[in-house]
């Protein structure tokens, strides 16, 4: 397996300036989202190379990622480098690493009698008795990541799915929903493993950064390709939940990354009404046209001032960069633009938002700018 020589990862600062002042409802404390590294960094996600310096070499020193330890990290990279090797998309390596984190923990397992699943075996429990290869093939980490992203590459469409759907198409798992937990620190352990890959653009060999409306290796892409106006809870908005993404009305709104719809409702103004098919006004009160989109690693987004009902019901699987809805200015607002939100744990509350403009970052799909 040949394999690039490890560069340094270089981590690039980012500058967001916030611009005019819109208003916006929504109400949510700021609660950042912490990394697995060890030695200072911790935010894997900060490294911006987007794999252009490669994957690092499995025989080299390697990072500590915890929980994993140091033969878990070497089977993460080897699945990385594999996958590079086979020119396949960062994307695909994102999925390949969640997989065997929810199959094996990165463990390579042999056969572990009574408490085997039939004769799953190695890092993707793979059944020689299905046809993935003998017992001593499908331990081997180099093999058996090579079966994987094989298969991977049959499916019609896995660049796009989510995670969960993809991995499920390879595996054929009883239990098809256990992959999403693992997509945000698989997209961390490639980041720091292959120089920002998961925020390169998912289904390019490029590695050039996700842009645009692309849709980075992390799984996340932008809503709305716009300039940020009104910060997150800033000195003059203080309870500014969110951002504004400022577009003009009918501009497409699509899902930051692959999820289930949660809530899609009108919003109560002040008064108590559900008047949203009409412009608000600063004031009135309320998100107006929303939706709301739980993703994977109980990560929660939303979306506010829709110009009409949102096209999504709530129950819906959708995917990163499927259109939501349109941009409008209903509800709490002074002008046509995007109110958006990120929360972590499933929290809809002030106690569980975080500042988007930082969270798309370390997604690799910043925020700001024409689409």
């Amino acid at each position: 397996m040949s394999v690039p020589r490890p560069r340094k990862i270089v981590l690039l600062v980012a500058i967001v300036a916030t611009l005019t002042l819109l208003c916006c409802g929504g109400s949510v404390t700021a609660l950042f989202m912490s990394g697995f590294t060890d030695e200072g960094q911790n935010n894997l996600n900060s490294a911006l190379g987007c794999g252009k310096g490669g994957p690092v070499d499995p025989d080299t020193k390697l990072p500590r990622i915890r929980p994993y330890g140091a033969e878990q990290i070497r089977n993460a990279a080897v699945i990385i480098n594999v996958g590079a090797d086979l020119k396949m998309p960062p994307r695909a390596w994102v999925i390949a690493v969640a997989t065997a984190m929810q199959e094996s923990r990165l463990n390579n397992l042999g056969h572990l009698g009574a408490r085997n699943d039939h004769d799953s075996q190695g890092l993707f429990q793979q059944r020689p008795s299905s046809g993935w290869g003998s017992a001593t093939q499908v331990r081997n980490p180099v093999y058996a990541s090579t079966k994987f992203y094989n298969k991977l590459k049959t499916i019609p469409g896995w660049e796009r799915m989510s995670l969960t759907r993809a991995a499920q198409r390879v595996q054929i798992s009883a239990y098809p929903d256990a992959y999403a937990k693992h997509e945000p620190t698989a997209t961390q352990i490639v980041n720091q493993l292959a120089d920002g890959a998961a925020n390169a653009a998912g289904d390019s060999l490029e590695m050039v950064c996700a842009s645009g409306e692309q849709i980075a290796a992390s799984g996340w892409t932008r809503p709305v390709g716009a300039v940020v106006g009104s910060g997150f809870r800033t000195a003059s908005r203080p309870t500014h939940q969110g951002v504004d993404l400022i577009a003009g009305k009918q501009t497409p709104i699509t899902a930051a990354a692959s999820g289930i719809v949660s809530r899609v409702k009108c919003d109560e103004d002040h008064n108590g009404r559900q008047t949203c098919n009409v412009d608000g006004y600063p004031g009135k009160g309320g998100c107006g046209w929303m939706v709301e989109i739980q993703h994977a690693g109980n990560v929660m987004t939303r979306y506010c001032h829709l110009i009409v009902r949102p096209f999504v019901r709530e129950g819906q699987e959708v995917t990163a960069g499927e259109v939501i809805g349109r941009v409008g200015s209903s509800g709490n607002s002074s002008g046509p633009h995007l109110h958006f939100e990120v929360h972590l744990n499933n929290d809809r509350s002030s106690a569980g938002a975080i500042d988007p403009v930082r969270f798309m970052r370390e997604q690799g799909s910043p925020l700001g700018g024409a689409g």
